[in-house]
């Protein structure tokens, strides 16, 4: 398990942060494909709860509210159109959509049940995960704000999750939820905020990647304890959906550690939150 665990290490992360750092249309690009395997994961997943899911729908929203999140695309129809009506107009085009396709139906007894799981399939993929294509579209696809926020969102997340994972299997004894994942202690989820800080404060060095130009130590300490506080409730939010459908992993693309769900419990919580803090307060 662990030895999987770090091979797949080994060859995403580089893969990863080399999209990360070139940005787009590679960055986008990635994010849309990363959308669209777990939008078929998750409702692969949702056929064992007995549903019958807007499938091939859902699957095509997620993507595009991942992708229309990319600025440059904003840019290009600002000319035409009001780029800042793009976002809620495909919101709202989906629902109606939908809700016309569940009309079109011969299967009416629990159709609304089906069309919530299409519409918190799509929002929990394609909403979250399109936070990272903002975030990384911040001040430009050149420049290094965005880059550099997108690689303090992911590699807190992983410090925070790698921290929990050793710390929680070494010392772990009190269950955090063990309703929920058995598997989680409080002193993984402890071990979990020290890592996510530890590996935050690297951000602070004189590095290409360096955040100190927007928060000093205090604010990022404050980020990265708000990445892994909300990353470890993602992680759970996964693992409750996860025993919903009485499954251990969402797939089995990543040895080790599962499918693509899986990976992003954490991340997209992530991302949300250093996304939220950056525009709040304008630091890029």
């Amino acid at each position: 398990m662990l030895k999987n665990r770090i091979i797949t290490a080994v060859w995403a992360i580089p893969l990863l942060s080399i999209i990360v750092w070139f940005g787009d249309p590679y960055f986008t690009i990635a994010a849309a494909v990363i959308g669209l395997l777990a939008a078929i994961e998750f409702f692969r997943l949702t056929r064992e709860l007995k549903t019958q899911t807007l499938t091939v729908f859902g699957i095509i929203w997620t993507v595009l509210l991942v992708v229309i999140r990319n600025a440059p695309i904003n840019t290009w129809l600002a000319p035409h159109f009001d780029a800042s009506l793009l976002l809620p107009a495909v919101i709202t085009a989906g629902m109606i959509v939908s809700l016309i396709l569940l009309l079109s139906r011969k299967q009416k007894p629990g159709a609304f049940a089906d069309w919530s799981w299409t519409l918190a399939g799509v929002l929990y993929i394609g909403w979250f995960l399109g936070f990272f294509v903002a975030l990384r579209g911040l001040g430009g696809s050149a420049s290094s704000a965005g880059r550099n926020w997108v690689f303090l969102a992911i590699f807190t997340s992983f410090g925070c999750d790698s921290a929990a994972y050793f710390i929680g299997s070494a010392l772990g004894k009190r269950k955090l939820a063990p309703s929920i994942s058995p598997g989680k202690t409080w002193e993984g989820a402890i071990g979990g905020l020290i890592g996510a800080v530890a590996v935050s404060l690297l951000f602070l060095l004189n590095t290409p990647l360096r955040v100190s130009n927007y928060l000093n130590w205090w604010q990022v300490i404050i980020v990265a304890l708000l990445v892994s506080v909300f990353g470890q409730v993602g992680d759970l939010v996964e693992s409750l959906f996860k025993r919903n459908t009485g499954v251990k992993d969402s797939g089995s693309i990543f040895p080790g550690h599962g499918g693509m769900l899986d990976r992003l419990d954490s991340l997209v919580f992530s991302a949300m939150v250093v996304y939220y803090v950056v525009v709040i307060f304008k630091k890029y």
